[in-house]
C-alpha cells in the first residue's frame, strides 16, 4: 500500500488532509515541521512513496527540507508535492526550481489530490524504470562517436532515450532529459497536440489512445523524427529535429507559476535544469540541442 508522508504544522489541514487521504486508499504519518519530517526520512529512507510537503513551518520549512532530500543520494528520487494557502508566483517557481513535482492548493478535495499522487507515482516508476533499464546498458555505447537515428512512436522514442543516455557517459543524470525531448518531438511537434489539449487529454485519461489515433492517421503517419549524435572530446551533444509546425519555446524554458498547477509542461525547464549543461532551440522550435559537457 502507497504510504505518505504529511508535513504541515497546521493540525486542521493535517486532520482534514490525512483523512481525504485515507479514505482514499493511502497510509499516511504526519510530521508537524521540516525537522521532524527529515528525521523521520533519514531514520527510514524507502518507508514513503511520496511526501507532501508545506512551505511555511517552523524549525525547517518546506523549501530547506525539500532541496535536502534533492542533495541526498537516497531520497532525491522520492517525488515531493509542494503544499500552499496561496500561489505567489516567486513561490512556486521557488519550489519546482527546487524540485517539487507539483503545487497544490491546501486544504485540496480527495479527488484533485488522488490524481496529483497517481500522476507523481507513475512518473517516478516510469523514471526509475528507465534508469534501471539504461543501467544494464552495454558499456560499449560510450564508444559512439557520430549517430543518425529516425523514429515515428513513443516506443521508439524511449528506446532511443536510452541509447542515448548510455552513451553520453552520463546515464543517470540524461536519461529523463532525453525522455521528455524525444517525446515532445513526437506528441507536441510531429503529432501537433497543443499544450491546452494535452491537458484536456491527460484528464480524460485518453493521452495514450489520441496519439495512437494521430500515429495512424494519414494526416502525420509520414512525419519522422531526426536525431543527430556528435561526441567530442568536449561534449557530447545530440539535435532533435521534428517535421512539425514548431512552438514558442522561449515560455517553457523557465519554470512557469502560472503553469505549476497543471499536471505537465515542466520538461523542458526541467531538463535544462537537471539533465543538461546547455539546451538550445533553433528556428521555429521544432529543433533542440542538448549538450552535456565532458
Amino acid at each position: 500500500m502507497t504510504r505518505l508522508l504529511l508535513v504541515d504544522d497546521d493540525d486542521f489541514i493535517c486532520s482534514v488532509m490525512e483523512s481525504g487521504l485515507l479514505q482514499l486508499g493511502y497510509q499516511v504519518d504526519i510530521a508537524n515541521d521540516g525537522w521532524l519530517a527529515w528525521n523521520k526520512l533519514q531514520s527510514a529512507p524507502n518507508r514513503y512513496d511520496l511526501v507532501l510537503l508545506d512551505k511555511n513551518m517552523p524549525r525547517m520549512d518546506g523549501i530547506t527540507l525539500l532541496k535536502q532530500l534533492k542533495s541526498d543520494p537516497g531520497l532525491a528520487k522520492l517525488p515531493v508535492v509542494m503544499l500552499t494557502g496561496d500561489h505567489h508566483p516567486e513561490e512556486v517557481a521557488e519550489g519546482l526550481a527546487a524540485g517539487a513535482f507539483y503545487y497544490l492548493i491546501k486544504p485540496a478535495a480527495p479527488q484533485i489530490l488522488d490524481a496529483v499522487i497517481t500522476n507523481a507515482l507513475e512518473d517516478r516508476r516510469r523514471k526509475e524504470e528507465l534508469r534501471e533499464i539504461v543501467s544494464r546498458q552495454e558499456s560499449s555505447h560510450g564508444l559512439i562517436r557520430r549517430g543518425e537515428f529516425v523514429y515515428r512512436s513513443l516506443a521508439e522514442a524511449k528506446g532511443l532515450a536510452l541509447l542515448l543516455a548510455s552513451a553520453s557517459q552520463n546515464a543517470s543524470r540524461t536519461i529523463t532529459g532525453y525522455s521528455e525531448l524525444l517525446i515532445n518531438a513526437v506528441e507536441h511537434g510531429n503529432l501537433e497536440i497543443g499544450y491546452g489539449e494535452k491537458s484536456r487529454l491527460l484528464a480524460a485519461g485518453c493521452w495514450l489512445e489520441e496519439i495512437e489515433s494521430r500515429l495512424a492517421s494519414p494526416q502525420y503517419a509520414a512525419r519522422r523524427v531526426e536525431v543527430a549524435l556528435e561526441n567530442s572530446d568536449q561534449a557530447f551533444t545530440v539535435t532533435i529535429t521534428d517535421q512539425g509546425p514548431g512552438f514558442d519555446w522561449r515560455r517553457y524554458l523557465e519554470f512557469e507559476p502560472e503553469r505549476a498547477f497543471d499536471l505537465h509542461g515542466r520538461g523542458i525547464a526541467m531538463s535544462k535544469s537537471f539533465s543538461f549543461d546547455r539546451l538550445e532551440y533553433w528556428g521555429k522550435g521544432n529543433s533542440v540541442t542538448a549538450t552535456v559537457l565532458k
